[in-house]
């Protein structure tokens, strides 16, 4: 385990160069349950949350949670990583629930950001699909349900193989429709479950500003951290790229799952302030 001072020490170097010049280029079935600690978990911040069968499309539903604080900022719909399997229950009590940006939710409302979190359609393996004309217009439909809840901008944020949905979608959103894309732990290269990665998802017609995370810690070897620099380049016509550099996080679980340097495990906080920053600065 890192010196706790030392992982510190790095991310606030790390959350103050955010801001510089790090890279530069050119009919619905709902339900309302109460906040409980599986929902949201110990935000005293919360306001409204709501479980939805939001109709598609291309036709079909997906489960969401939804959940805000009392008044919402601005939105991020959430895309998970793995199979995007998060068993979202009609109560929003959830059967999986270690994912980065499903176990950090109660800090995002906590800073005032309403989350939209989807369930995996169907229940199926969503590995190889997020950079499909399907699953873009997926988020193209989260994006304006998260309009229809909330006035302030919205943001796409991704972690791991949510990378590649997240860079799908953002390809094919306007700055009209999204404020920004956030990527975290990007999927840059083939591996044996699924050879679909973020160069899939045309990161060439993303045209909004991007924040690539990338933890130098991580020994994910479908997610390297020296990758996200060629993301980066490969996304021409976004106004506005950055990669931020993290270190640090906990090894409980194999390389690339949650609970690792990957998954960001015991370094959340920092990483949440950190993306957190540049979330405020795009509002």
């Amino acid at each position: 385990m890192r010196n706790a001072t030392a992982i510190f020490a790095a991310l606030l170097g790390t959350v103050l160069a955010a801001f510089a010049p790090a890279y530069t280029s050119a009919a619905d079935q709902n339900h309302t349950p109460s906040i409980d600690s599986n929902a949201v978990t110990g935000s005293r911040d919360a306001g409204p949350s709501e479980v939805r069968d939001l109709q598609l499309s291309r036709g079909g539903t997906v489960r969401v949670l939804y959940a805000a604080p009392t008044s919402a900022r601005a939105a991020l719909v959430m895309l998970p990583g793995g199979t995007g399997k998060v068993g979202i229950g009609d109560e929003g009590n959830l059967d999986h629930d270690e994912n980065f940006v499903v176990r950090t939710r109660a800090q995002w409302l906590k800073r005032g950001y309403a989350l939209i979190l989807p369930d995996a359609l169907d229940g199926q393996n969503m590995r190889g699909q997020r950079s499909s004309p399907e699953f873009a217009d997926l988020v193209g439909d989260l994006v304006r349900f998260a309009h229809s809840r909330v006035t302030g901008p919205v943001f796409l944020l991704g972690t791991s193989q949510g990378t590649i949905a997240a860079m799908n979608g953002a390809s094919q959103l306007s700055r009209d429709q999204i404020a920004g894309v956030v990527l975290t732990e990007s999927i840059s290269r083939p591996g044996r479950k699924s050879r679909e990665t973020v160069f899939d998802a045309m990161p060439n017609r993303v045209e909004v500003p991007a924040l690539l995370v990338a933890n130098r810690d991580s020994r994910c070897r479908v997610a390297p951290a020296k990758d996200a620099h060629r993301i980066a380049d490969a996304m021409t016509h976004a106004s506005e790229v950055k990669v931020l550099y993290v270190r640090g996080g906990d090894l409980d679980s194999r390389d690339c799952g949650s609970r690792s340097p990957h998954g960001y495990w015991g370094i959340e906080k920092d990483v949440v302030s950190a993306i957190t920053a540049w979330l405020d600065a795009h509002r």
